[in-house]
């Protein structure tokens, strides 16, 4: 039977008064943050924002990253980033990396308060010289200039992001360092030539997370959703713009 009827979910809704664990991935927890009315009709009614492309350049500099970590990881030693940026800090090797890494699993939590099991799938985990856990998250683009802080107002979603990935850990239990690293790949187009050949500028970027947000958030969320009332769109969401605007020139 199909999830879908007339282009609406129905399956993996949220339901008032479930005893179930209610699913809610990372993603869709910013998607509360972003724009209230889009996380309802997402999560409670199944009408999804439209998907965009898949990046799939960033996902293979993201496997490529993956590999070459996981070679210092099978060998104890630190990568040569690492050494490069003076940081106490190798590639962990933990039982539990692989499921930690999918999208569908990731590192899993259940909030009680809300009844929310909460997940996200990191990057990469290292573990510095006081052996707490350091969150790692790789980010690629190609733009001028080289990228050395997270100073753009859309750097936020990124650093809650850290944030979340720090909160789940600890939740379960670990050690984690407040201090986590970007990993920032930015595509060099000022080369003569292609030559079927992409380089990158690699630097690595210092965080210091601070996720007491979380949980308030986590509670947010279940209150919009345990209502029976459509939340008002945020004044910055691109996509609720759109739908006004296009439903007033069709009326």
């Amino acid at each position: 039977m199909s999830e879908y009827y007339n282009g609406r979910r129905t399956r993996g809704l949220y339901e008032p008064g479930s005893a179930t664990p209610f699913k809610l991935s990372r993603s869709k927890l910013e998607l509360s943050l972003e724009c209230p009315r889009c996380f309802y009709l997402d999560r409670r009614l199944g009408v999804g924002r439209p998907p965009g492309f898949p990046f799939n350049l960033n996902s293979a500099v993201d496997t490529l990253l993956k590999k070459e970590f996981d070679t210092h990881r099978a060998a104890g030693s630190a990568h040569p980033l690492q050494q490069h940026y003076g940081i106490d800090c190798v590639p962990v090797a933990h039982d539990d990396l692989d499921e930690w890494r999918h999208n569908f699993t990731g590192v899993q939590y259940h909030h009680e308060p809300t009844g929310f099991l909460v997940f996200g799938a990191i990057d990469d985990l290292w573990v510095n010289g006081e052996g707490e856990y350091v969150v790692v998250d790789y980010k690629s683009t190609a733009k001028a200039g080289r990228i050395e802080a997270l100073d753009k107002e859309w750097h936020g979603g990124y650093k809650r992001q850290m944030e979340i990935y720090q909160w789940l850990l600890r939740r379960r239990g670990y050690a984690v360092s407040n201090t986590g690293y970007f990993v920032y790949c930015n595509g060099i187009t000022d080369k003569e030539a292609f030559d079927a050949k992409l380089e990158f500028d690699v630097t690595l970027i210092a965080y210091e997370g601070d996720d007491a947000w979380v949980d308030d958030a986590l509670v947010r969320a279940r209150d919009m959703l345990v209502s029976d009332t459509i939340p008002d769109a945020s004044s910055q969401c691109d996509y609720c713009t759109y739908h006004e605007a296009r439903c007033a020139v069709e009326q």
